[in-house]
């Protein structure tokens, strides 16, 4: 798949098959993020991969699901996540900021796992206290967000925004998702 294949074709994905990911490919994922661009080089991030089955149920009480249509927007039983990657900005590396890098290399987790048939979801609501004593994350790492995996169980579809971001689904269960036009966001040579 060409990457700008994966960049049209990528979608938040809310709804996951319950076959697991592999530990290699998680660990793929995580090198496609270390390489990511960072400021300065620092490279703040850090990651914590989370597949056992029994620290899923836990990190996924912490995550809050899709705003605009909760609870109905939460995984349910049977569709949740089968792994998570949480994205730490490490202090003693980038005392402020970081979120660029952890940004940057989200976005390369995102699309090497589309690429690869894997689904995602950044999330950035998070119960940060929570999760760092289930993982037992030091005080020294900021939990910047998680990113959500699994096989996809959904397909969510683009449509041309008309005044709302708000993404919505519908009848048959599919996600609408709204994006902004080209025409909307693009200015050449000045605003």
């Amino acid at each position: 798949m060409e990457v700008y294949e994966a960049i049209i074709g990528r979608r938040t994905i809310r709804r996951f098959k319950q076959q697991p990911v592999s530990g290699e490919f998680l660990r793929k994922l995580v090198n496609a993020a270390r390489l990511a661009p960072s400021a300065r080089n620092l490279q703040p991030c850090e990651y914590v991969i989370v597949d056992h089955p029994k620290l899923l149920g836990d990190v996924f009480s912490t995550l809050g699901w899709a705003g605009y249509i909760a609870p109905e927007g939460n995984p349910k039983d049977g569709e949740r996540p089968v792994a998570y990657i949480v994205v730490l900005i490490n202090a003693k590396r980038c005392e402020t900021g970081g979120e660029v890098d952890a940004a940057a290399a989200i976005e390369n987790i995102l699309l090497t796992a589309y690429a690869e048939g894997v689904g995602t979801c950044w999330i950035g609501s998070v119960n940060r206290e929570r999760l760092r004593a289930i993982l037992g994350i030091p005080e020294g790492c900021k939990i910047d967000s998680v990113i959500a995996l699994g096989y996809m169980a959904e397909t969510p579809a683009i449509e041309e925004m008309k005044g709302s971001v708000r993404y919505w689904k519908d009848e048959k269960g599919v996600l609408h998702v709204p994006k902004r036009d080209v025409q909307d966001v693009l200015h050449v040579n000045g605003y």
